[in-house]
């Protein structure tokens, strides 16, 4: 587990829209803190690597704003979404994150995000988001109120989602990410802080679902679910 890490405090930072930012590449989370840091509006005072510490690092610091990404290791975000609004009504959620499906934009919304931002918006884009959520508005990327209007419309014509789009659970998705990025049960169910046992049994479901029955087929479709990213050509 990374852990968490808060910056220093300025005064300054009272008048700004002070954030979090957890995501479990540390890459990205030093992209979007330069971002935040670059206006002159924002103030980042912390990051943490997975959804605990971020939540508590929002205990400890009550921000204005939450940057959550959703597949992060241990602790669903999801779960730590409904902590934070439970707990500091004060601080809005926003989820950063490369997933477009309604599922996880419906998990996100009853979790109490004010913000489902895709992780490819462009700076200026993302920045005026964040202000929007500040500001008591709610923003979604034009990309995911597409979808979610094209779905709408395709549900009032009555045309059918087959099975295998529409039917894991978000637990199931997130073993299906592990095992199909090349952990094993062991290090899956650690990953994610359950029992070798219950990833198994996620494991049998989600191949019985989608009517998988090796490696390779088990990834493939999780990439046509777009739950694992396209490898990137060398």
């Amino acid at each position: 587990m990374l852990s968490a890490k808060a910056g220093p405090f300025h005064p300054e930072d009272a008048e700004r829209i002070r954030c979090v930012i957890a995501d479990d590449h540390e890459m990205l989370r030093y992209g979007v803190r330069r971002l935040l840091e670059d206006a002159p509006d924002f103030a980042v005072v912390g990051e943490a690597g997975d959804a605990a510490e971020a939540l508590k690092l929002v205990l400890e610091h009550r921000p204005n704003l939450v940057l959550l990404d959703i597949s992060m290791p241990g602790m669903s975000s999801f779960e730590a979404g409904r902590l934070i609004e439970e707990h500091c009504t004060g601080t809005r959620i926003v989820y950063l994150t490369m997933h477009e499906d309604r599922e996880y934009v419906q998990q996100a919304m009853r979790s109490g995000a004010s913000g489902y931002l895709l992780k490819d918006t462009p700076a200026p884009l993302l920045l005026r988001a964040l202000r929007e959520v500040n500001s008591g508005q709610r923003s979604l990327s034009p990309q995911v109120e597409t979808r979610l209007r094209e779905e709408a419309s395709q549900r009032k014509q009555a045309v059918r989602v087959p099975l295998r789009r529409s039917t894991l659970t978000l637990r199931e998705r997130e073993v299906m990410k592990l095992l199909a990025e090349g952990n094993t049960v062991k290090k899956a169910a650690a990953l994610l802080g359950v029992s070798v046992k219950t990833v198994e049994a996620h494991k049998f479901n989600l191949m019985r679902k989608l009517d998988i029955h090796n490696k390779a087929q088990l990834v493939t479709v999780a990439i046509q679910k777009k739950i694992l990213p396209l490898p990137v050509p060398i």
